[in-house]
C-alpha cells in the first residue's frame, strides 16, 4: 500500500492492526492480499493504509461501528484471524478508534 487513504469528513472509524510476523509465511502473502479485496467491498469500507517493518501496521477506516462488527464475523476473514493467530503472528493488537478530527494536504 503506497497510499494515504481519501477518507469523508469525520466522524468515522479507524481499526487499527499492529502486529509483529513470526518467520511462517505459509500462504500470509495471499491471504493478506485476499484481505485487503475482500475488505474493500464491505459496506462501511472507507479506505486502508499499511506499512510493514519490524511491526505491521494497518489501518481500515470504517463508517460506523457495525460495518466494523460485520468485518470480523466475515467468513472468510475469520479464517484469517484464525491463521494469524496460529502460525503468522507472534504477537498483535486491535485497537478501534472514533476519529474526530483530521488535517494535512
Amino acid at each position: 500500500m503506497s497510499s494515504i487513504s481519501e477518507t469523508p469528513s469525520p466522524p468515522y472509524y479507524a481499526v487499527i492492526f499492529t502486529s509483529v510476523r513470526n518467520e511462517c509465511d505459509n500462504g500470509y502473502s495471499e491471504m493478506a492480499a485476499r484481505m485487503v479485496e475482500l475488505a474493500a467491498v464491505q459496506p462501511g469500507f472507507l479506505g486502508l493504509e499499511s506499512a510493514r517493518e519490524n511491526i505491521g501496521i494497518t489501518v481500515s477506516y470504517w463508517d460506523n461501528l457495525e460495518s466494523i462488527k460485520k468485518w470480523k464475523a466475515n467468513s472468510e476473514h475469520s479464517l484469517a484471524q484464525k491463521f494469524g493467530h496460529e502460525k503468522w503472528y507472534s504477537a498483535f493488537k486491535v485497537r478501534i478508534s472514533k476519529v474526530e478530527h483530521q488535517y494535512g494536504i
